[in-house]
């Protein structure tokens, strides 16, 4: 039978496609975290779209739904990095990294992070936990962008001389992720454009917090 989006994101939600069932019982944290983001997602939306008519706009829109879809990239990408601290999907692919990467250095740096996966897996689940939650929520998306850029980036220059992948792909998850920090696509219906506005009562909108935040969203 061939499987489809709209039926796969189904699965998702129900905790029913391979990456998941292969956590066992665990799976139900990570279905429940994805219904979580996304019910809290939607009701960032409805509150800016609610509170701020400059949001309620096509381009916003469309910002919006390119940020949810990127997000659940990160989400599905965070199921292969379990059991924590060490799991097969991961040790395989940063094996690849240092296997095909660009450039000697670059794979001397990968090989030791495979000599201490048990420490940097955690990390890096930890990272696209982060990614996904950003994206999805609307808060801190242009340092979320960023940080995106570079963790694609190398990414780039581990997998480009590995023949069973497409380096473009990377190259596409790069630029979104850019427009994303560039644009400052959590002022589109997230929350980022509540705090740049004031609109969520009893921050503390003046300091040294509200000025990183600036700089973040």
């Amino acid at each position: 039978m061939r499987d489809n989006p709209i039926h796969t994101f189904f699965q998702v939600l129900g905790g029913n496609i391979p990456d998941q069932l292969s956590l066992g019982g665990f799976r139900w944290f990570e279905v429940v975290l994805y219904w979580v983001l996304l019910i809290g997602s939607l009701a960032v939306a409805y509150t800016n779209w609610r509170l701020d008519p400059t949001q309620r706009t096509g381009t916003h829109l469309s910002i919006y739904a390119m940020r949810l879809v990127s997000a659940g990239m990160w989400y599905l990408g965070t199921l292969w990095k379990l059991p924590l601290p060490i799991s097969a999907g991961f040790t395989y692919w940063l094996g690849n990294t240092v296997k095909y990467s660009s450039f000697q250095v670059h794979a001397s740096i990968m090989q030791v992070f495979l000599n201490h996966i048990a420490l940097v897996q955690p990390l890096v689940f930890l990272l696209e936990t982060a990614l996904a939650i950003s994206l999805m929520l609307g808060i801190a998306v242009r340092l979320a962008g960023i940080v995106g850029v570079l963790f694609t980036l190398n990414l780039l220059i581990g997998l480009y001389n590995d023949p069973t992948e497409w380096p473009w792909t990377y190259v596409g998850i790069i630029c979104a992720h850019g427009m994303f920090a560039v644009a400052q696509a959590g002022r589109s219906l997230g929350i980022d454009n509540l705090l740049a506005k004031r609109l969520i009562p009893g921050l503390p909108y003046d300091g040294a917090v509200a000025r990183a935040m600036s700089l973040a969203t």
